[in-house]
């Protein structure tokens, strides 16, 4: 019998790399059955199933506040959603749709909602529309994201204070755990989440865990993007569990259907090959044919060296990002960010620079921090600019978001360059204009989700550099790497 093992979920090959596989493995390979300590066996669709234990009672915690908030009634009186739907309009100076309309009116019956949908369909519209409405019945919220750039997205969109999950939580870095828990409650009487397909197994139980018992849940997401990097997939199994009200918005706003990231980015959703004629006169969104790997390196280079800056004005290093399927191959991040760091930041006579792990650091170069550093306030996904490097001192200043934080050169494996970056690193953040590679040579990453995060990374403008044929590859797969979890059953029978 195949046993099916995780990662984002379940465990491959043996318990010291269950963090690393999601593929199907056979006692042949593992004998399972000798860690007993390790894994919980449960069924998942059917399939005898080997889950870290920690894991499975996580997801056993989510089901059943899940459930438990969706029984509840909400903190606030009863709204007469028509009465506030027309104050709210004419407070916002807005016009809601129809979709819209329902959207708002589930959040403010119902204790627990789930708002999911794609670009230019109304989101942040939503989300301001029911803060205004609950905020005048006196309703205390708490607004938090998995990343500090959709923290900022959501505090600028909301003109309320957002934080990331890790800091609502009070993560304490010495004892590797959050603060708030069962003990210590969130203080709140609504607690909105954004970009809830990034948010993990681990960290929704946590959240669930410190959520006062009378406050509401209201989660906002994409369910197409690609999923959380760590286990499980949380949105999408809420979603197809059908226990709590979903809003899923479909339809395009007039001003957004205007722009062809947006129109792009919905096509490949469902499915088809977007447009990729060169448009009449002037887009937000390109496509430039390459013939193979070397043909598409060089042309990316020369797109964000010279193309971008001289037609739309962007800083290249600054304003513009390149966000690959892959780490390597010859368009791979690691390969793409020593020709783009050779032609956007070349060395410069007399200026210092520093050598770590086959990387060349100088001043003026874009970096990305690649964990979470709570004793530096920087974490996973920040980008930053090398300020400084005093040879001296042995250390470099990166300035993020105007803030220099010194790094020892012994504590360079914190960053790497970001010239170029993964989509999967790209989750959570916008860029004024993306660059993303999609060749053949990335086959094992073509995957629909994949390239639509990609394009929906893009604010003012996106440009495809590759391979036709690479991208109908890519919108065909709509499958992904398969995610053993048990949370959708769980919803479904939660004594299981």
């Amino acid at each position: 019998m195949a046993i099916a093992a995780c990662r984002r979920m379940i465990c491959s090959r043996s318990p010291k790399s269950c963090w690393r596989s999601a593929a199907l493995f056979s006692p042949r390979l593992c004998d399972w059955r000798s860690y007993p300590a390790a894994w919980s066996t449960t069924r998942s669709r059917g399939v005898l199933a080997c889950f870290c234990p920690h894991l499975h009672r996580a997801e056993q915690a989510i089901a059943k506040a899940i459930l438990d908030i969706g029984a509840g009634t909400p903190p606030w009186p009863e709204i007469e959603t028509e009465k506030a739907l027309a104050w709210v309009e004419g407070k916002l100076g807005v016009t809601l749709a129809a979709g819209q309309r329902a959207a708002v009116g589930a959040a403010l019956g119902t204790k627990l909602a789930v708002i999911t949908g794609g670009p230019g369909v109304g989101k942040t519209t939503i989300i301001r529309s029911i803060l205004h409405i609950l905020r005048a019945k006196g309703v205390e919220p708490l607004l938090a994201a998995p990343t500090g750039r959709a923290a900022k997205r959501m505090s600028e969109s909301t003109g309320l204070e957002a934080k990331t999950i890790h800091r609502l939580l009070e993560f304490d870095p010495k004892e590797a755990g959050f603060l708030r828990g069962a003990d210590l409650r969130l203080d709140c009487d609504l607690l909105m989440l954004d970009e809830v397909s990034m948010v993990d197994v681990p960290l929704m139980a946590a959240v669930l865990k410190a959520l006062p018992d009378h406050a509401a849940l209201l989660l906002v997401g994409d369910v197409d993007q690609l999923p959380s990097v760590g286990p499980g997939q949380v949105l999408a199994d809420l979603i197809a569990s059908g226990s709590l009200p979903v809003a899923r918005l479909t339809e395009i706003f007039r001003q957004a259907a205007e722009s062809r990231i947006v129109t792009t980015a919905h096509s490949i959703n469902r499915g088809a090959l977007p447009d990729l004629a060169s448009p009449a006169e002037a887009s937000d969104f390109y496509f430039v044919e390459a013939a193979d790997g070397e043909d598409a390196a060089a042309k990316i280079v020369k797109v964000v060296a010279e193309r971008i800056p001289a037609r739309f004005g962007l800083d290249p290093i600054r304003e513009v990002q390149v966000l690959c399927p892959m780490n390597r191959g010859s368009v791979g991040a690691r390969a793409l960010n020593l020709a783009l760091q050779n032609a956007l930041n070349p060395p410069a006579p007399g200026q210092p620079s520093v050598e770590r792990f086959g990387y060349t650091y100088r001043v003026g170069d874009k970096v990305m921090q690649m964990e979470n550093n709570y004793d530096r306030d920087v974490f996973n996904g920040d980008l930053g600019f090398i300020g400084a490097i005093d040879m001296e001192e042995a250390e470099l200043l990166i300035n993020f978001d105007g803030r220099a934080v010194a790094y020892p050169f012994g504590e360079f494996d914190e960053v790497a360059p970001a010239f170029a970056t993964t989509i999967h690193k790209s989750q959570g953040s916008e860029y004024p204009a993306v660059v993303v590679p999609v060749l053949t040579q990335h086959y094992t990453m073509l995957q629909r989700n994949l390239v639509y995060t990609g394009i929906t990374r893009g604010k003012r403008l996106v440009v495809v550099v590759g391979q036709k044929k690479a991208l109908a590859m890519a919108v065909r797969n709509s499958r992904g790497r398969r995610r053993w979890s048990k949370l959708r059953e769980l919803l479904l029978s939660p004594l299981d």
